[in-house]
C-alpha cells in the first residue's frame, strides 16, 4: 500500500494544481507498513515518487523489531527513520508504546504535510509481543527475558495508568471494556454472516473505463467457474 499511497498523494496534489476533482485539498495519503516491508523495493519506489513530487504522503512505519524471524539489525544497518533522507523525506522516531506521544507526532506530521511541506516518515519503535503467525514459534529466535522486558512497556497498560492518575474510575474502564467486547462480537458476527460478492465484481473497478484485457480475463475466469457447475450436472 506504500505505492498506492504515493500515487494517491500525487493525485491529490494534481487535483489541487489543476483545480479539478472533488478531493478535499486538506487531504493527505497515509501508508502504514512494518519494518519487514521497508526492506522491499515497493517502499523505496513509493518514497522515490513521493519525494520527487513533494506529494502529501505520511509514511508510518511500525518497527516492532521482528520481520517474521529476522531482527531489524539484520535488515538494515541504518535506523528506519533515517531511511527517507536519501529520498528527500525527513524522518522522526517516536516511542510506539506511548499512545499520546505517537498521536502528537502523527498529528504534527499531518499538519506539516497539509501545510505544503512535503512527505514525512515516522518510525514508531515498538515490539511484537506475540508470534508472527499461528505457524511461528518466536521462542526459537528470541529470549523470554527480552519479551518480558517489553511486556512492562505495554502501551495499553501505560495509557491506563496515566488515565488512572487523571481520575478515570474503574467503572469507566469497565464500561469501555464492555463496549469493546460488544463491538468485537458484532464485527465477528458480521464477517461470518457476510454474503460473498459475485465473482465478476473483482473486475468491476480495475479501470475507470472498459479494458479489453480485463474483460477477457473476466470472461475466462467466469467460464472456468461455470465448468464446475457443468461437471456437477453431469455427475
Amino acid at each position: 500500500q506504500v505505492l498506492h499511497a504515493a500515487g494517491y498523494g500525487m493525485g491529490i496534489q494534481m487535483d489541487g494544481e489543476l483545480g479539478t476533482g472533488d478531493i478535499d485539498r486538506d487531504s493527505i495519503a497515509v501508508a502504514c507498513f512494518g519494518d519487514g516491508a521497508s526492506s522491499q523495493g515497493d517502499v523505496s519506489e513509493g518514497l522515490t515518487f513521493a519525494g520527487a513530487f513533494n506529494a502529501p504522503v505520511l509514511f508510518y512505519c511500525q518497527n516492532n523489531q521482528w520481520a517474521i524471524s529476522e531482527p531489524t539489525a539484520v535488515q538494515t544497518p541504518t535506523p528506519l527513520y533515517q531511511r527517507g533522507k536519501g529520498f528527500g523525506i525527513p524522518g522522526i522516531r517516536v516511542d510506539g508504546n506511548d499512545v499520546l506521544a505517537t498521536y502528537a507526532v502523527a498529528r504534527a506530521s499531518a499538519d506539516s504535510i497539509r501545510a505544503g511541506n512535503g512527505p514525512l516518515l515516522i518510525e514508531a519503535y515498538t515490539y511484537r509481543m506475540g508470534a508472527h503467525t499461528t505457524a511461528d514459534d518466536p521462542s526459537k529466535y528470541r529470549s523470554d527475558a527480552e519479551t518480558e522486558a517489553w511486556a512492562a512497556k505495554d502501551p495499553i497498560l501505560r495509557l491506563r495508568r496515566y488515565l488512572e492518575k487523571q481520575g478515570v474510575t474503574a467503572d469507566e474502564f469497565s464500561a469501555v471494556d464492555a463496549e469493546a467486547d460488544q463491538l468485537a462480537a458484532r464485527i465477528r458476527a458480521a464477517c461470518v454472516e457476510m454474503t460473498p460478492p459475485p465473482a465478476e465484481d473483482m473486475w468491476t473497478h480495475v479501470y475507470n473505463e472498459p479494458h479489453a484485457l480485463v474483460d477477457e480475463e473476466r470472461d475466462a475466469y467466469l467460464a472456468y467457474l461455470d465448468s464446475f457447475a457443468d461437471a456437477e450436472e453431469h455427475a
